[in-house]
């Protein structure tokens, strides 16, 4: 068996191609910026990205770049920035990191796609799907560069999206189009809005069949995995070349099944990843877990990118009812079912849940569920701490101590 140290992910070789359509994606971000004659919208990840396409606009995902943060591990230079003009340390660290980076003018896209700086919104857009601290984090923006802030205030723990909710969001997408008309100086055109929603559909139809390939045994790819091929899935939704890349992908991991290639070598166990990724320790847990033989075929947080009830033919109502209808909107009981029925159908031995600090809109160990899971049906459940994006709260030696053990119950089972 190979030493930790010696274990690596098997890569995939679309991988360089998604790196070229990334850096591609922030050049035509930083030259739209600096062009009087184009315009960029900041958008919040699950906000309506289709709407603004249909405009024109070029649309950076603030939470990518936070997520970029965690993942190069300088999100702690840039946290206590935030905290040092009145943040509290318990509200996102997506938030307080990008803002900390903000007020020291840095940023990893420098480095990793050549750009001077995270260009500059003609206008911010937000949908309160996810949490409260995105309206807050676009305020920020607003009141700093001076430029309008749009939202979407969503209703909450839904059980059932109804007409009435839909009618809702529907009616304040509307809204929202008539100010987008007057910032992009452009006027709607149905047409457009229909052409996006219907690549989206499409995009998110392929990277529904990409995770779904985890179902086989043993599984060609690894949350980790999704965790950097989600990139198109987020960045480019509504676009051909999300739809385009996912099917260079989905042939990849079609070859890789066909030819028994595992993901993880000697697959033992599967489970599933509840809650945000850990951003700055993704290598870790992905080396601790080869070597456990155990591979993380599913989650809750790579799902979040598929939005089967988008419409061309209804786009104001689709896109209310795709948005309202993610994972973290939902109630107690919807989201215990959807877990309950991916563990059946990815065939999962166990649950990690992540609970993490700065993020308890999408850390769902809270409420009891883990205990319900193993209690009502079986499902063996490990609780992490952790942060999506501040290391103060993660402790690698209590995590791998937990995994290891956890691991062990598996084998005991």
């Amino acid at each position: 068996m190979p030493r930790r140290d010696e274990l690596r992910p098997k890569r995939f070789e679309a991988t360089n191609r998604l790196k070229s359509l990334m850096t591609e994606y922030y050049q035509e971000l930083a030259r739209a910026a600096k062009n009087k004659n184009e315009k960029v919208a900041w958008c919040t990840s699950v906000g309506p990205a289709e709407l603004l396409l249909a405009f024109g606009f070029k649309v950076h995902y603030p939470e990518n770049h936070g997520a970029l943060l965690g993942t190069t591990r300088t999100a702690n230079n840039y946290i206590p920035r935030a905290h040092a003009i009145g943040y509290s340390p318990d509200i996102c660290s997506y938030l307080t990191s990008d803002i900390g980076a903000f007020l020291k003018n840095e940023t990893p896209l420098s480095k990793a796609y050549g750009i001077e700086s995270v260009p500059k919104p003609d206008v911010l857009v937000y949908n309160t799907n996810q949490c409260r601290d995105v309206q807050e984090w676009f305020s920020y923006y607003a009141r700093k560069l001076g430029v309008p802030v749009l939202g979407i205030n969503s209703p909450h723990g839904l059980d059932e999206v109804g007409a009435s909710h839909i009618k809702d969001v529907a009616e304040q997408l509307q809204s929202m189009k008539d100010s987008l008309e007057e910032i992009s100086e452009s006027q709607f055109e149905m047409k457009r809005l229909q052409h996006t929603i219907n690549l989206s559909l499409e995009g998110t139809k392929f990277w529904k069949t990409v995770l779904a390939t985890a179902t086989n045994i043993p599984s060609p790819l690894t949350f980790f995995d999704g965790c950097i091929q989600m990139a198109a899935a987020v960045c480019f939704r509504g676009e051909q070349r999300a739809v385009d890349y996912y099917k260079v992908l989905l042939t990849e991991l079609n070859e890789r099944i066909a030819k028994g290639i595992a993901a993880v070598d000697g697959e033992r166990f599967r489970l599933y990843w509840e809650g945000m990724p850990i951003w700055g320790k993704l290598r870790q847990l992905a080396t601790l877990l080869m070597e456990l033989r155990t591979c993380l075929v599913a989650s809750t947080y790579c799902n979040s990118w598929i939005f089967e009830a988008l419409d061309p033919s209804k786009p104001f109502e689709s896109m209310a009812k795709a948005y309202s209808e993610i994972f973290i909107n939902r109630s107690e009981a919807q989201k215990e079912k959807y877990i309950v029925d991916h563990v059946k159908r990815y065939k999962i031995d166990g649950v990690i849940f992540h609970d993490s600090k700065t993020c308890p809109s999408n850390s769902n160990a809270r409420y009891g569920m883990p205990r319900r899971l193993q209690e009502d049906y079986q499902i063996p459940t490990l609780v992490l701490d952790g942060d999506l994006n501040d290391l103060s709260f993660y402790s690698e030696e209590q995590a791998t101590t937990n995994i290891e053990a956890f691991i062990e119950q598996l084998e005991g089972a």
